[in-house]
């Protein structure tokens, strides 16, 4: 029978969510519809928005329920993801938010689209697609799952209506809407938890934590020491290149404030890990068949996933739990909405523009990220409710985002120039194999290969696989693109073999500034080609243009008025020029050298 006092709890906390999602959406400038205002809410999200919505990047349903369901079947020290997400916030912040930021991107894939070509970015862009649709879907069952046992609501009811509320203001507010639903997310976790604990602690069934009997802590064990490190650096390093990170980086006023807020956001991580943490000490200290909780005893996979509103349905006061319970569960709800508009926006930009598209306009663009909400909602709702193992895939998803995208990332921010499209190519088939080839048991996937250690009775890879071929990727994208290069450069290979016109057989409008020309029309080529290196600030005429690539010495600026950066990028162009042309010039003035 359905629990209506539970039904009521959750009508509320959505109807705040829906409404806060659609009041946030009118902040949107009025009939402006650019690509940074919907996709970044126009590089304007404040201080206090900013910190919630970036600590909310990691910090949703997933997290909190994931973090109580370790410590109550592994332990404290197995909790990886509290401390993994918050040095992945912390690395982000510190060798990637700066200058992404700095230079204008939109999304996470326009650096390695600018380095590596339109193509291979729609390429890198599965990983990225496949993480953010599963987890999203992962959520929403979870949710249903919880709503299900809770409640005794049809986990296909919750599910759809749940996913319906998220699509809904996530297309009419974009960004903003996603931004301000994040500040009321947490607040519902942080009070809803923190309230329900003191009921919970002291509840009569509970056994005292400090007691021996009561292991929560956990431990590590020597067999496994390798494989706890493998994961650690999963957290840490896959963390980073995802679209909902950098979705909130780029949406930063300036690149400073972008790495203060990664900073503040991973300590807002610990914070919020308390109260989960807590629970699932609480619920290990709890003989579950003495409460009034119906189902199995010792409790199985499927019941332990559910930990968390477990406790504050059978541990807790009616009233206590309607709030708890309404609380997370519309927090749950809420985690899927930059999700599903991080693969939207990449779609949009990186896909359908950059590969199909060149020539779209931007109310193109938008409609055709409206459209990809919807059509990531329908597949994350639809994954959901027919496949078992979302969390299986969601995980194969997030290995190949470490092992293949972050190599590729890092490479394009801090060492463009040792990088081209044949390295890269040869990094992700590299990465794909290796990491195929260690199985994945969730998903029934057999192990290719037994790496040293590996333990034939839970057909687990206890040898840091991963991370090997997360660093295979990186020295094969170096190395690889360093023998195209020598190849083609000293004519060991013909230019014509260039077939990704990356090293030597490049386009003509891209490399002009290299070709020796007659001096009349070099004057025109230098300036064209200094003009051209500024991404998107040649051509503003607009209020927002300023937030596109420009060069970064106007960063520190971020209020000069658009006019006047225009003046001084074209001053700066102009020098450029000047200066390039006057190096090609022979003492005497006698012809041209090449450069």
């Amino acid at each position: 029978m359905i629990n209506i006092a539970g039904v009521i709890s959750i009508t509320i906390f959505y109807l705040l969510i829906l409404f806060v999602g659609i009041w946030a959406g009118r902040k949107k400038a009025e009939g402006n519809d650019s690509e940074e205002e919907v996709m970044l809410a126009g590089r304007s999200i404040g201080l206090f928005v900013g910190i919630f919505t970036m600590t909310a990047t990691w910090v949703g349903g997933g997290y909190i329920n994931g973090t109580a369901e370790a410590i109550y079947t592994n332990g404290l020290v197995w909790c990886q993801a509290p401390f993994g997400y918050a040095l992945s916030l912390v690395f982000g912040g510190m060798f990637f938010a700066n200058p992404m930021r700095k230079q204008g991107y939109v999304t996470m894939l326009d650096p390695l689209q600018d380095s590596f070509g339109e193509r291979m970015g729609g390429l890198l862009f599965l990983p990225a697609l496949c993480g953010e649709v599963f987890w999203a879907a992962g959520i929403l069952a979870a949710l249903g799952a919880t709503l299900a046992v809770i409640i005794d609501m049809e986990k296909e009811t919750s599910v759809i209506f749940s996913a319906c509320i998220a699509v809904f203001y996530t297309l009419f507010g974009g960004l903003y809407s996603v931004a301000y639903t994040d500040v009321i997310q947490l607040f519902c976790i942080f009070i809803g938890l923190w309230m329900c604990i003191p009921f919970a602690w002291t509840n009569d069934h509970v056994k005292p934590l400090s007691g021996m009997e009561v292991d929560w802590i956990g431990e590590i064990g020597e067999k496994k020491f390798w494989f706890y490190c493998d994961y650690g650096l999963l957290l840490i390093f896959g963390g980073i290149p995802w679209q909902v990170y950098f979705q909130r980086v780029l949406s930063s006023k300036t690149a400073g404030r972008a790495q203060i807020l990664s900073y503040v956001a991973a300590f807002g991580c610990l914070l919020m890990a308390i109260p989960p943490v807590l629970i699932g000490a609480i619920a290990k200290a709890t003989p579950w068949n003495e409460t009034g909780y119906p189902g199995p005893w010792p409790l199985t996979a499927e019941e332990t996933s559910m930990i968390l509103p477990m406790v504050l349905q059978y541990l807790t006061p009616d009233f206590v739990s309607f709030f708890g319970l309404g609380a997370v569960s519309a927090a749950v709800m809420s985690s899927a909405d930059s999700s599903v508009l991080s693969a939207a926006s990449m779609f949009a930009r990186n896909v359908y523009k950059l590969v199909f598209r060149p020539h779209a306009s931007e109310m193109e663009i938008i409609w055709v990220m409206r459209g990809g909400i919807i059509v990531v909602g329908i597949l994350a709702t639809v994954m959901a409710l027919t496949i078992p193992s979302i969390y299986g895939l969601w995980s194969m998803c997030s290995d190949l985002v470490y092992v293949i995208l972050f190599p590729q990332l890092l490479m394009v921010v801090h060492f463009k120039h040792h990088c081209n499209t044949y390295g890269s190519l040869s990094a992700y088939l590299i990465a794909f194999f290796v990491r195929l080839s260690g199985g994945e048991p969730i998903l029934g996937l057999p192990a290719l290969i037994h790496f040293p250690g590996y333990d034939e009775e839970t057909q687990e890879q206890l040898f840091p696989f991963r991370t090997m071929a997360m660093l295979m990727s990186l020295f094969t994208l170096a190395g690889i693109s360093w023998l195209s290069k020598w190849l083609f450069l000293t004519g060991r290979l013909s230019p014509e073999y260039d077939y990704f016109r990356c090293v030597v057989n490049v386009p003509e409008d891209v490399h002009r500034v290299d070709e020796p020309s007659e001096i009349d029309g070099e004057q025109m080529s230098v300036m064209a080609g200094a003009m051209s290196k500024m991404y998107g600030a040649a051509t503003m005429v607009g209020k927002d243009e300023r937030n596109g690539r420009i060069n970064p010495a106007l960063e520190a600026d971020d209020d000069l008025p658009a006019m006047e950066a225009q003046r001084q990028m074209q001053q700066m162009a102009m020098s450029s020029a000047a200066a390039a042309i006057s190096n090609v010039q022979v003492p005497g003035g006698h012809g041209t050298t090449a450069f």
